[in-house]
């Protein structure tokens, strides 16, 4: 049953379509602004009229959707600009929205507080003690209120969906109840219900200027070497009205995919990270991976291990593989 690409295709068991594939956007201040990130080759920061012709080119494309990260002018402790009605992210929404690809694609945006915080934390940080003895921790519940009101701006501005990326406990529940207050019980939550303290985040830090200043993440992202800690903070999530769920990273954690998938019936998305795109780009350049195939295999395992769609930088170049 392999001996010619029809026969192939017939009995192929796992299908990627560029319908199933979001491509994230980093939106910044400006006009006219296309700035490389330099650890992604081929990612840009992008102002809000060139991010309009980006999602031109990805409904031409037969994109699923875009997942919009934001770069604020100013940056404060409690990340105040994650929630401004004028924001850069709720810009990019509402220009979005008046443009003829918005009918096309479904529009993402991501509710966290690392790329608005002065810190680079994703949520209000606390500190105990002074000079060389001071600790700092993220404080969750202060934090929930925060990322509820950023949910709300962003449905506001014209999100078709709101994802919550900060792994605080209990923030499914609070933008959940936020948003039914404020009118936008329609507006469905995709919630990184595991995300991981992982190594393959490096690059995004440098396109979303979102490093942690001090300390790490791992107080608050899921440890890597717990698979049944996951499945249950993705159980909480779905009990919280999370309406899909998002794994991150991907190639890492297809266990946690598959795993999911048997055990949930809500849609599944897996988050090709920055991290497995940028080590990509390098074998590419150095000529040891056939780009083509390498791009849409790793893809296809992502469907196969049980995702139904995929947050990839690959997206575009994917969906013109495809055609």
């Amino acid at each position: 049953m392999r001996r010619s690409e029809p026969l192939r295709a017939l009995v192929r068991e796992t299908v990627l379509d560029p319908g199933d594939l979001i491509y994230p956007l980093f939106i910044c201040p400006g006009k006219g602004v296309r700035s490389p990130v330099g650890s992604m080759p081929g990612v840009f920061n992008l102002s809000v009229d060139e991010a309009v012709r980006e999602a031109e080119e990805a409904a031409r494309l037969g994109l699923g959707g875009l997942l919009l990260f934001g770069l604020p002018e100013t940056k404060d402790e409690q990340g105040t600009g994650a929630w401004d009605d004028n924001g850069i992210v709720q810009q990019a929404l509402r220009a979005l929205k008046r443009s003829e690809a918005a009918k096309k694609l479904v529009l993402i945006g991501d509710v966290c507080l690392c790329e608005y915080t002065s810190h680079g934390h994703c949520g209000v940080v606390v500190k105990s003690g002074d000079g060389p003895n001071a600790s700092f921790e993220v404080d969750n519940d202060p934090t929930l209120e925060l990322l509820a009101r950023t949910a709300v701006s962003q449905a506001k501005a014209g999100a078709d969906v709101v994802a919550p990326s900060d792994m605080m406990d209990g923030r499914v529940g609070a933008i959940r109840h936020a948003l039914d207050a404020e009118g936008y019980a329609e507006t469905p939550i995709l919630s990184y219900a595991s995300k991981f303290a992982s190594a393959f985040y490096g690059p995004f830090r440098e396109a979303a200027d979102s490093a942690p200043q001090f300390g790490d993440r791992k107080t608050y992202q899921m440890d890597g070497a717990n698979l049944r800690e996951a499945l249950r903070e993705i159980d909480l999530d779905i009990e919280e009205g999370a309406d899909m769920i998002l794994m991150k990273p991907a190639m890492p954690y297809l266990d946690v995919v598959r795993a999911a998938r048997e055990r949930v019936g809500v849609p599944i998305g897996a988050y090709q990270v920055s991290g497995e795109y940028s080590m990509l780009q390098a074998a590419f350049e150095k000529g040891w991976l056939d780009r083509d195939r390498a791009i849409l295999e790793s893809l296809v395992g992502l469907r196969r291990a049980g995702a139904d769609f995929i947050v990839t930088y690959f997206a575009k170049e994917a969906a013109k593989l495809l055609a």
